[in-house]
């Protein structure tokens, strides 16, 4: 793949034989985006599980204490007293039947979904259209729930789910690149704090193997997967 002028400049910022503490690589995702727009930043993990077999998927959610960045876009599946809840709450979408009709035919204007349990039967036939981007509602995440306010304002707060995908990558984001150094640091401490806590008792060997920070259009930066706590630290000095 042909690279842009300023990716192969921003490239050459990152010493790929080095292992960046959190606080240096936060530091270069800032320097080395090279997007013109308020770029995401983002995690990607190797965990050493095999998600082939269920006791070792690794998936879960965490409110990031600084938030995203961005507001999601969220869609609710509820009726009667539920569906208000959920508007009061500031969802964006809600409804039933006729909403499980549209998405069914590839409405996809949304970036996350909540259901209360009543309508999960049919909710669960969208499985095809929500599996495959991550969106189908699951009890585990808090997004099959009667409490379906709580589960938008947490959404809305900052709110990120995670998954082990086939090949025993982990994703998520951290923030933008107009996010100060800490607050992308704390954002990451608390998201890998969550990683490690479910690491599968049947996993054995190395459970971090490899970490990458990089911004939506920039370089990837590896980052020492041996430093999980005192992230700070380098910006305290």
């Amino acid at each position: 793949m042909k690279r842009s002028k300023g990716h192969r400049n921003a490239a050459a910022k990152i010493d790929r034989e080095s292992l960046y503490s959190p606080a240096e690589a936060a530091k270069l995702a800032k320097e080395t985006n090279v997007a013109k727009f308020d770029a995401t930043v983002e995690v990607a993990l190797r965990l050493g599980v095999d998600p082939r077999k269920a006791d070792q998927m690794v998936r879960g959610t965490v409110n990031l204490p600084h938030g995203t960045g961005k507001t999601a876009r969220v869609l609710v599946f509820a009726t009667g007293d539920r569906a208000e809840e959920a508007r009061a709450a500031g969802a964006d979408i809600v409804g039933a039947d006729d909403l499980i009709d549209e998405v069914a035919k590839g409405r996809l204007d949304f970036d996350a979904v909540v259901a209360t349990p009543d309508l999960m039967g049919k909710v669960g036939r969208l499985g095809r259209v929500l599996g495959p981007r991550g969106l189908m509602p699951n009890p585990k995440t808090g997004t099959v729930t009667p409490a379906v306010g709580k589960a938008v304002t947490d959404i809305k707060g900052g709110k990120i789910e995670f998954r082990v995908d086939r090949h025993a990558n982990l994703h998520f984001i951290i923030g933008k690149v107009s996010f100060g150094e800490r607050q992308l640091i704390e954002n990451y401490a608390a998201a890998l704090d969550e990683v490690l806590r479910l690491k599968p008792s049947a996993a054995k060997g190395r459970y971090l193997k490899k970490i990458t920070f990089s911004t939506s259009m920039g370089p990837g930066i590896p980052v020492d997967p041996n430093v999980t706590r005192g992230m700070t630290a380098d910006l305290d000095a």
